[in-house]
């Protein structure tokens, strides 16, 4: 079973050493996920003031301070449901086109965990590439037109190919995570060819993408709950 990261011992708990998707996992995550982006929600309200509606940051601060409020309220759910319940939130709670596609996200990744019985580094990697799959379907964007996808594509391909090389689910978590911060960077240069940037044309060229820098908060939480799993 791929992964390393360490979990407690007990009743019902897998052994030590081996890596599980829980309720406790996916709780931290978003609590995690929730304080980046709080913390970051100027700086996201900043970016999307260049090139969309100026609401991003606002938005998704509001988002994820409901999305943790969800699942504290659902104290025995699973780390599937917690997550599906996490997207539902935020599709009705951010707002413009952020809230539908960071939602059904969410709700594709819980839908995949919670098909499986114990969900490990695999099983979280199936739901990632769920997660994009389902953005591209509900957005049809691909990478290169600076969105979303930008960052969250390339952060699933690294994820894949550590796990396929052997590596353990904290590397591939580390990995994704580094790859989404770059698929950010790529942005800069790029043309918007989606959403209310697109309107710009040319004049998008330069500026960096919220939708994808949410993106990476999001990886970057989700790495260092899998690597800090207490």
């Amino acid at each position: 079973m791929s992964g390393s990261t360490t979990r407690r011992g007990g009743v019902g708990s897998p052994p030590l050493g081996v890596f599980v998707v829980d309720a406790e996992l996916a709780r931290r995550w978003i609590v995690e996920a929730a304080s980046r982006i709080e913390e970051q929600r100027d700086y996201l309200t900043q970016l999307d003031a260049a090139i969309g509606d100026a609401d991003h940051g606002v938005n998704m601060q509001r988002g994820f301070a409901a999305a943790v409020a969800t699942m504290l309220s659902s104290p025995e759910g699973t780390a599937g449901s917690l997550l599906h319940d996490v997207g539902t939130t935020l599709v009705y709670r951010v707002g413009g086109a952020a809230g539908p596609l960071f939602g059904t996200g969410f709700r594709r990744i819980g839908a995949t965990l919670s098909e499986a019985a114990r969900p490990d580094g695999e099983v979280l990697l199936s739901g990632l590439r769920a997660g994009l799959e389902g953005i591209q379907a509900l957005g049809a964007a691909a990478p290169g037109d600076k969105t979303m996808v930008d960052a969250w594509e390339p952060a699933v391909s690294a994820f894949e190919r550590t796990l396929h090389a052997g590596g353990t689910t904290d590397q591939a978590a580390r990995n994704a995570a580094e790859a989404a911060n770059a698929g950010v960077e790529a942005t800069l240069p790029m043309q918007a060819r989606k959403g209310r940037a697109s309107y710009l044309g040319s004049r998008s060229i330069g500026h960096q993408d919220p939708g994808a820098t949410s993106t990476a908060l999001i990886f970057g939480a989700l790495e260092r709950v899998i690597r800090r799993p207490s």
